[in-house]
């Protein structure tokens, strides 16, 4: 797969077919991806927090909130869930702020997700005090975020977002999750000063 094929491929997915594992080698491989990002000064102060077995998925999975733009979705069903997370943590001891280097290490995660055949999805509405007492994570990580990985159990497409505007992305009338993208002419712009 091209990496323009993987980059249309790695959409957020938050309905995924939870009896089917995500090994431990699998996360950790992920990580490796995300290990050799670049990352400020080189300094690499990401670490990370891997969940592949379903009694610590069951106690990450109530401290998340799912897809703000579907009020009346509270998030994956039974069978539906995730079934493995990577917290994404901020080591305060290498660094005191993170830049740019969760979303590399995110993006790369979720490009070797869907390498193999796994969804993903970002999720920054986190219950980051609980997870934290949860677990004994100690104060010197900062929780940045978690991303939920298994195997897909929703179809998500790309269109072009309409006359309106409108990016929020909705599911349609046969669940297909509906993401609305920019055309690249409405992204890349041009400067008077800057043109011959």
């Amino acid at each position: 797969m091209t990496l323009s094929e993987l980059a249309r491929k790695a959409r957020s997915t938050r309905r995924f077919r939870e009896g089917r594992p995500v090994s431990r080698q699998t996360l950790e491989r992920l990580v490796d991806l995300a290990r050799l990002a670049a990352c400020e000064g080189n300094r690499q102060a990401l670490k990370y927090f891997l969940s592949h077995r379903e009694d610590t998925n069951g106690r990450i999975f109530d401290l998340l909130g799912w897809a703000a733009y579907l009020p009346d979705w509270q998030g994956p069903g039974p069978g539906e869930r995730p079934a493995a997370y990577i917290v994404v943590l901020g080591d305060r001891e290498i660094a005191g702020a993170f830049g740019y280097d969760p979303g590399l290490a995110g993006q790369s995660i979720l490009l070797g997700a869907a390498e193999a055949g796994l969804g993903g999805c970002i999720v920054g509405t986190v219950d980051r005090d609980r997870l934290r007492k949860r677990f004994g994570i100690p104060d010197r990580f900062e929780i940045l975020f978690v991303i939920a990985l298994g195997e897909p159990g929703e179809r998500v497409e790309i269109e072009t977002v309409g006359e309106d505007g409108d990016t929020r992305y909705r599911r349609d009338e046969e669940g297909v999750h509906r993401v609305p993208k920019r055309r690249l002419e409405d992204v890349i712009v041009r400067f008077p000063a800057a043109e011959p």
